[in-house]
Formats: structure tokens, C-alpha cells, sequence
């Protein structure tokens, strides 16, 4: 199937992690079809900053654990918070305890996930809450619960976090640590044994209780998870791969705090999968432009998004009433030439007929003087433009642009800005100058180089896309080997 190229790339990559890849029909997209001003990824809620949620679950001495200290060592510099669901075990009566060996532990009903769920409902909004302090001598809660503060990220592990519906629902992502059930046997035979347990006790537990709760209750789960670890945390690289989820989502959620006039689409794991085939510097032309493409239709739809729309009623084929939406006809595109002619079939591909200007920016001479050639149309003054150009880095050739759109009597609201990414500075750069332009990306990156190259990049997009990489250099150019021209 067409749709899962991009994750095999990323499968392959992570040494057997697998991700359950969404269709990109099936994006979230329902809402910017309404026009409807869409949430961003800043995360904020009731005017919090709402925290990266991930659940991570597995059976019993899978290596959750293990998982999670990883990739809590990798986000060191962001604030993060355990929670577990063995804290949540229900105190045993005292008959219980008589036969505590009769009690399953690895059951639904022995945890209290109303509890669980009402704690990680105030995390999540922002409140400090007491998790209980279970101790597995006496199989009751201490009197002194743990004071869990809010985080950047939290991280919900335990065996059946994701049997609860309620639960998932919190969840920003969700990670199933896939061990070998022998794997998992022996791990919890040494552990037992550490502690002075008998081996026979230890196996009949495991095979009344452990090893039918998790074909019953746990391994049915793995399918809600977004990301499959295979062999737990020592698949390293499939850790460090979802640590760059988090901290590209972390990075996204700052920048959209201050900037709300800033829109990043959700990520998927898919989005993320074809960003990786365009970044790689060995990728081919042809595999470049395709998933380019796809990339910027995602960009163009979400920007589509954000145009106003008046409410319309057709008939059905059926002779019902459907109530919908009609769409502003006063609607065109602009390239910024030559990387944003890229962008121009997805346009045309979603708005049939739209009317396609263009801008040129360059610089003549070594004075620093600023031509820009245009071929806009004549009534733009009262249309709503998308602009485009695949890079926001400095945010110098955007301004220039913006600033001749503002010139033609274009309303400054009335822009949305597309591209696929865009480095800090140039967002930083656009917001100040014209905070009501509304920019639409697909990624945030880390920042520009010292020759303001934005990085990780993807090189020169223009190069890359046009097949004209003979042309690279430091500075991009536009033009045939005879006549270039240097864009800014």
C-alpha cells in the first residue's frame, strides 16, 4: 500500500521499531475544512501550557522501566515526571491478604483507575497532585502520598494503562515495549529470586496469573500503541528516535506560545517519515519531488483551512438538505520564485482555476540594493493570497514579499504564508513585523548556522526539487548557467 512507504523507511531505520501508520486521508483535517481557526501544536489549555503526554506500556518485565530512563536521561533539559500504575493498586482487605497468593495482580479490577485518571486529569491541566505510595509488603497505600508537580512531558507507565479508554484519550503518544515472553520470564525469575522468593512459588504465579492476564487484558492493547519497541531499551535507536519527536514537539509548542499567529500540522509519524526521505542528502530527485509534493499539499490543505467561509446548503442525490460550507471565491496564489513554484500544482490541485502571481527577489551589485520583479494580478487588493515558499529561514525574503503584497493594498490578514520549514528566526522575524500574517508550516527547526543556512535543513530546495544541483552553492541562485541570478 502507497501510504506506508514512508514509515517502512522509518521502521527500517529504528531496527525493527514499528509504527502503525495512519492514512494521510484520515488526517486531522475536518476542522480546517470548515475554515474554523484551528488549535496549534502550542499546547496551551485554560492558559496553561498543556504537557506531552506519553503512555508507556508492555508486560510485566518487558523493560518499561528501562524505556522510560532512557528517554528521561535524553530529555534532560525538560522538565519530566513518572507516573506509575503500580502506585494505583487497590489496598487488599485483610482477608485478602490471608490469601494474597490467590490475588491476581496483573488484573483490570486490581488497580483504581478512576484514581489514575483524575490524577493525570490534573496533571494535565496543570495542577499538582498526591499519588498514593503503595507498598508491596503490607499490599496497602502509606498514609504519605508523592507530590507530582506539572512537566513538560509525563510519563504514565505500567502493564494495562492502555486497557482504559479514558485513559488513551490523555495520551500524546503511546509506546508498547514487545519483549519475548521468555525474555520476560526469566528477567522476573532473577528479580524473584533476589528477593528470597522460591522458584516454585514464583512459576506458579507466573503461569495461574501473569502469563493468562497478559494474553487476556495486556498483549490485546498493543494495538492502540502509536510506536512498538521491540526489545525494550535495547533498541537504542528506535529511543532516540522518539526523543526527537518529543523535543521537535516541545521545540513546536514554545514557538507557537509566542508567535499565535504561527500554525504547525499535527505531526504523524507518516509527516515525519517524509521529512526524513527529503532531508537525507541521498535521496533521489524523483523520490525528493514526490514526497515534497505530498508534504505541501498537507501544507496547502491546513492553510486552506484558515479562509473564511460562509455557511451553504446543497440538495443531496438523495433530495436531503446537507448544510455545509462555501468557501471565499476571492482567493489567489503567489510564488516566491523560484523554490515556491514548487508549491504551485498542490495549489492548483485544491482550488481549481485559482489565479498563480509571481515575486522574484534578488540583489544587483554589492550595494545592497533590492530589485524585486512581480506579476501579480490586478485586483489583488481584494483577494486573500497564500504566498509561498517551501523555507522561512531569515525571514528577509518573506518580509520583502509581504511588504509588496502590503503595497498592492493586500489586507495584512488577509496573507497566509505557507511553508514546509521554518527556522525560529524567520518566524520570529515575520510575527514582529507583521503579526496578523498567518503562517502555516510543517516543521520548526533548530535554528541557522553561521551562514544562515537553516539547519537540519533539507539543502537547497530549489536545487533539489528542479534537479539543477549542479548550480549548489553557498548562496542560492536562480536562473540557467549564463544568467544567474542571486536570491536573498
Amino acid at each position: 500500500m502507497g501510504s506506508y512507504s514512508a514509515v517502512e523507511v522509518i521502521a527500517a531505520a529504528v531496527s525493527g521499531a514499528h509504527y502503525p501508520a495512519p492514512d494521510l486521508d484520515e488526517l486531522d483535517m475536518k476542522g480546517s475544512m470548515l475554515g474554523e481557526e484551528q488549535p496549534t501544536t502550542s499546547g496551551m489549555e485554560n492558559g496553561h501550557q498543556c504537557p506531552f503526554v506519553i503512555g508507556v506500556a508492555g508486560g510485566a518485565s518487558s523493560g518499561k522501566s528501562a524505556v522510560c530512563k532512557m528517554i528521561i536521561d535524553q530529555l534532560c533539559d525538560h522538565r519530566v515526571v513518572v507516573v506509575t500504575q503500580e502506585s494505583f493498586y487497590y489496598g487488599l482487605s485483610d482477608e485478602e491478604l490471608v490469601h494474597v497468593n490467590d490475588y491476581n495482580f496483573d488484573h483490570p479490577d486490581a488497580f483504581d483507575m478512576d484514581l489514575l485518571l483524575s490524577c493525570m486529569e490534573n496533571l494535565k491541566h496543570g495542577k499538582s497532585v498526591d499519588i498514593p505510595n503503595y507498598n508491596f509488603k503490607t499490599h496497602k497505600s502509606v498514609p504519605r502520598a508523592r507530590q507530582v508537580n506539572p512537566s513538560d512531558v509525563i510519563i504514565l507507565e505500567g502493564i494495562l494503562i492502555f486497557h482504559d479508554s479514558r485513559v488513551r484519550d490523555l495520551m500524546n503518544m503511546k509506546i508498547f515495549v514487545d519483549t519475548d515472553d521468555d525474555v520476560r520470564l526469566a528477567r522476573r525469575v532473577r528479580r524473584d529470586l533476589a528477593k528470597g522468593r522460591d522458584i516454585i512459588p514464583v512459576l506458579d504465579q507466573y503461569s495461574k496469573f501473569v502469563k493468562p492476564a497478559f494474553e487476556d487484558f495486556i498483549l490485546p492493547t498493543k494495538k492502540y500503541a502509536d510506536i512498538i519497541i521491540p526489545r525494550g531499551a535495547d533498541n537504542s535507536v528506535a529511543i532516540d528516535l522518539i526523543v526527537q519527536h518529543i523535543r521537535t514537539k516541545l521545540g513546536q509548542n514554545d514557538l507557537c506560545k509566542i508567535h499565535p499567529n504561527l500554525y504547525v500540522i499535527q505531526t504523524t509519524y507518516q509527516i515525519r517519515g517524509m521529512h526524513t526521505i527529503i532531508r537525507d542528502a541521498a535521496t533521489t530527485t524523483h523520490d525528493f519531488i514526490f514526497y515534497a509534493d505530498r508534504l505541501i499539499r498537507l501544507v496547502v490543505e491546513h492553510g486552506l483551512g484558515h479562509l473564511p467561509f460562509k455557511e451553504k446548503q446543497v440538495i443531496t442525490p438523495t433530495g436531503s438538505v446537507y448544510t455545509g460550507v462555501d468557501f471565499s471565491k476571492s482567493l489567489c496564489g503567489i510564488s516566491v520564485i523560484r523554490s515556491g513554484e514548487s508549491m504551485e500544482n498542490a495549489l492548483r490541485a485544491c482550488c481549481k482555476g485559482i489565479k498563480i502571481g509571481k515575486i522574484l527577489i534578488h540583489r544587483e551589485g554589492d550595494d545592497g540594493k533590492q530589485l524585486i520583479y512581480h506579476n501579480l494580478p490586478k485586483d489583488i487588493a481584494k483577494r486573500h493570497v497564500l504566498l509561498l515558499d517551501p523555507i522561512l529561514g531569515t525571514g528577509n525574503s518573506a518580509v520583502q514579499a509581504i511588504s509588496l503584497l502590503l503595497e498592492k493594498g493586500v489586507q495584512e490578514s488577509n496573507i497566509i504564508f505557507l511553508n514546509l520549514i521554518s527556522a525560529p528566526q524567520g518566524v520570529h522575524v515575520v510575527s514582529k513585523r507583521f503579526p496578523r500574517v498567518k503562517i502555516v508550516t510543517s516543521e520548526i527547526e533548530r535554528g541557522l548556522n553561521d551562514e544562515f543556512r537553516v539547519i537540519p535543513g533539507m539543502g537547497e530546495f530549489g536545487d533539489r526539487y528542479f534537479g539543477t544541483d549542479d548550480y549548489q552553492s553557498s548562496t542560492p541562485f536562480f536562473g540557467d548557467a549564463k544568467d544567474r541570478v542571486r536570491l536573498l
